[in-house]
């Protein structure tokens, strides 16, 4: 794949082909604008696409992340219009590139001025748009592999933060990739208004819960007074779950560990087989997608374990 040009950052009121516009102050609109900041992008080595927003607005993670394995990634914000995710991830479908994808999303639509987007292909490629009308401070950046844009906010910073910080940060799997630059955004300053709810999506084709679900990461905190902290309090305990450790990293149960086993077991109150009670405890505690018998164990979970006892 040929390599994309470094990281160009749009304001409000170009296409997604032109360069830094004139800032722009606007009054109220009176509708229910989903004033934010986010991150679309993709992991090509890993084969993953995800989105990571936050706002002051409620249920943000309900309007803004949409994506689609080996199709793409797509933010909609702003005045934002939700069929943007949908309709933009058809046409991703269809073959069509990021930037694409945006002039036919917004030159159909009459209310693209007060629109924000942005786009990820399945090729990595991206693009940002933010409309005319859009409240200050708006713009984005596109780069290879993400799209970051914003509005409502306190600077141009907010956005630069979250392009910086995904470019460095290419040694981690994408959902720290994201939670990082949420948190590298809030502390350049982020929405003006302050804070109230934010989300992560990260897909893989069977990528998700029991190899039977694209969706990997998939969090979202409607309504918190520091949703970037909760929401990476909750990604902790996915992971602890849902996450998985290399098989060379677990552990041989030996006669020694096995003897652990069943005295930490048995003062829960479980009392049968080895593997059986082991089993058991695990699924009470939703960590049995990290147990496979009981000749080698998960040290997660045999950490969590000797937590609990």
């Amino acid at each position: 794949m040929k390599p994309m040009p470094p990281c160009v950052r749009r304001s409000h009121g170009q296409s997604p082909h032109d360069l830094y516009g004139r800032r722009r102050r606007v009054g109220a609109l009176g509708w229910s604008v989903v004033a934010t900041y986010s991150i679309a992008a993709c992991d090509l080595e890993a084969d993953q696409w995800g989105v990571a927003t936050q706002s002051k607005f409620l249920g943000v993670g309900s309007v803004v992340p949409w994506a689609e394995p080996q199709v793409g990634a797509i933010a909609t914000q702003a005045w934002a219009n939700p069929r943007y995710g949908p309709d933009g991830l058809a046409l991703l479908r269809e073959g069509l590139s990021a930037d694409e994808v945006v002039e036919r999303l917004t030159s159909a639509d009459d209310g693209r001025d007060h629109r924000q987007l942005g786009v990820v292909d399945g090729k990595g490629g991206s693009a940002t748009f933010s409309g005319a009308e859009c409240m200050d401070w708006a713009g984005g950046c596109a780069g290879p592999c993400y799209a970051a844009q914003g509005n409502i906010l306190v600077s141009a910073e907010t956005v630069d933060a979250i392009a910086e910080t995904f470019e460095l940060t290419a040694s981690k799997p994408l959902a720290e990739r994201l939670l990082d630059c949420m948190d590298a955004a809030q502390k350049a300053g982020g929405d003006r208004r302050g804070q109230q709810s934010a989300a992560l999506l990260v897909v893989e084709r069977d990528g998700g819960y029991a190899n039977l679900s694209d969706s990997v990461v998939d969090l979202r905190v409607d309504e918190h007074g520091r949703p970037l902290d909760e929401l990476r309090r909750i990604y902790v305990m996915h992971q602890a779950i849902f996450g998985e450790t290399p098989r060379e990293e677990w552990l041989e149960v030996d006669d020694a560990l096995g003897q652990e086993l069943r005295e930490r077991l048995g003062r829960l109150g479980y009392d049968d087989d080895l593997g059986e009670s082991f089993f058991a405890w695990a699924g009470k505690e939703n960590l049995e997608e990290r147990v496979d018998g009981i000749e080698r164990v998960d040290p997660v979970v045999l950490e969590e374990l000797r937590r609990q006892t």
